[in-house]
């Protein structure tokens, strides 16, 4: 027991730097890698390269605080990011170097980021959490979130579908006000800055419906998000997207006519994750679509 507090207690946990996107990448790419082939998956990213190029993005959002695990030799073993632009922040990726896990590193950086979110005062927390990796969704669960909406990452073309009595066109920042009350309809708090963010990119696109904003997505993506007022609002955001992002997007199983209706158009799953939060949550009074964060 002694030996296990020592190792626990060696580990430094400091900010994260620009120079760290390609260790944490590595550590990203690697561990998401082994537990998926563990289950017979396709691995969440195609290289470490490709995780780092991620990773890079994130390090350098001015919204985003990022922890990084070191062991005393200075070397990186783990990572954890909380995502602070809005009402509700959200936690990930969190990673840990395969050599060191079982070690209650995984445990700290969550710990950390939860006690900084304590501290701004956030009103709640969430993360998506993949549904075969039993060790996280046991960590988490112990350290007080709570299953919210079991989801299935679907990927797939471009459906290049309109449906009928809904028009979808680009978000403008004429549009931010509208959007943001309707989500905050649907889940009781906006997700204004994601949002603002997503028109700036070039990504948000909303559906309207007698000649009034019904739903809007971020993005139709990995990392986007959507909320409509009934599920022919995100079929029309899902029939319009131009591509499907190489992560997929996620769709919450129990709406069950959504996620058949994207099945019967050639959709697949790709695995199946966990919606969690800590703290506020309302039960949607619409539909959604929630991205990697929640």
């Amino acid at each position: 027991m002694d030996k296990v507090f020592e190792e626990i207690s060696s580990v430094v946990l400091r900010a994260g730097r620009p120079d760290d996107a390609l260790p944490c990448g590595t550590i990203l790419y690697q561990g998401f890698r082994a537990i998926a082939e563990h289950h017979g998956f396709v691995p969440d990213f195609p290289s470490a390269e490709f995780a780092a190029g991620m990773l890079t993005e994130i390090l350098a959002h001015p919204t985003v605080y990022s922890v990084v695990a070191e062991a005393p030799d200075g070397s990186v073993i783990g990572s954890n990011f909380l995502w602070e632009g809005d009402t509700i922040a959200g936690i990930g990726p969190t990673t840990v170097d395969l050599a060191a896990q079982n070690k209650s590193v995984g445990r700290r950086l969550m710990e950390h980021v939860l006690q900084r979110a304590h501290e701004k005062r956030y009103a709640g927390v969430r993360l998506v959490q993949a549904a075969h990796n039993s060790r996280s969704l046991s960590l988490y669960t112990k350290l007080g979130f709570d299953v919210r909406e079991p989801l299935a990452n679907l990927e797939g073309q471009p459906l290049g579908l309109t449906i009928p009595g809904r028009i979808v066109r680009p978000a403008t920042e004429t549009d931010l006000a509208a959007c943001n009350q309707l989500c905050y309809r649907i889940h009781g708090h906006d997700r204004a800055g994601e949002l603002k963010e997503a028109i700036e990119r070039g990504t948000a696109m909303l559906v309207e419906c007698d000649g009034r904003i019904s739903g809007y997505a971020s993005e139709v993506g990995f990392f986007g998000h959507a909320v409509g007022e009934n599920n022919e609002d995100l079929k029309a955001l899902i029939g319009a997207a131009p591509a499907s992002a190489e992560l997929g997007f996620y769709v919450p199983m129990r709406n069950a006519d959504l996620f058949r209706w994207c099945l019967n158009h050639g959709l697949r799953v790709t695995q199946t994750a966990t919606l969690m939060s800590l703290g506020l949550y309302n039960e949607p009074a619409g539909v959604f679509l929630p991205s990697a964060l929640y």
